[in-house]
C-alpha cells in the first residue's frame, strides 16, 4: 500500500459511499485512476482527495470498460451522477464486476456479505 492510497482511504473514512468508490479506484485498473495526475484527484494542504463529480467530464479518451467502471464509482459517491446499471455493468470484465459488487455491498453497510476481492 502506498502512502497516497492510505491518505485517500483516510480522507474517505466514515462515509461508506466514498469509502466504496475510493476503494474501487484504488483496486481497479491497477490503481491507475486513484493516482496523482488524474483530473479528479485533487490536493489540499498536501493531502489527496477525489472529486467524484468531475469524473464523467474527464473520461472521454478512455476505453469503454474504463468509462463504465469510473461512472459507477462516481455514481456511488455522488448522487448527482446517475448511472444505468443495465447499460453499464454488462460491459465490465469479471474482475471489475466483482469490485463493483463489493463496492455496492460496502456502500450499503454489508462489508462482510461481499468482501473486497484480492488484487490479483
Amino acid at each position: 500500500m502506498s502512502e497516497h492510497e492510505d491518505q485517500l482511504r483516510a480522507w474517505a473514512k466514515g462515509m461508506l459511499t466514498y469509502e466504496a468508490a475510493t476503494e474501487m479506484l484504488i483496486r481497479g485498473f491497477n490503481g491507475r485512476f486513484a493516482g496523482r495526475g488524474n483530473a479528479w484527484v485533487r490536493m489540499d494542504d498536501g493531502k489527496p482527495w477525489i472529486n467524484f463529480e468531475s469524473i464523467p467530464e474527464n473520461i472521454d479518451a478512455l476505453s469503454g470498460g474504463e468509462r463504465r467502471f469510473l461512472r459507477i464509482a462516481a455514481s456511488l459517491a455522488d448522487y448527482a451522477t446517475p448511472v444505468s446499471l443495465g447499460d453499464t455493468v454488462p460491459g465490465l470484465d469479471a474482475r471489475h464486476t466483482r469490485l463493483v459488487l463489493a463496492a455496492i455491498a460496502h456502500a450499503g453497510g454489508y462489508k462482510a456479505l461481499y468482501p473486497w476481492p484480492d488484487n490479483g
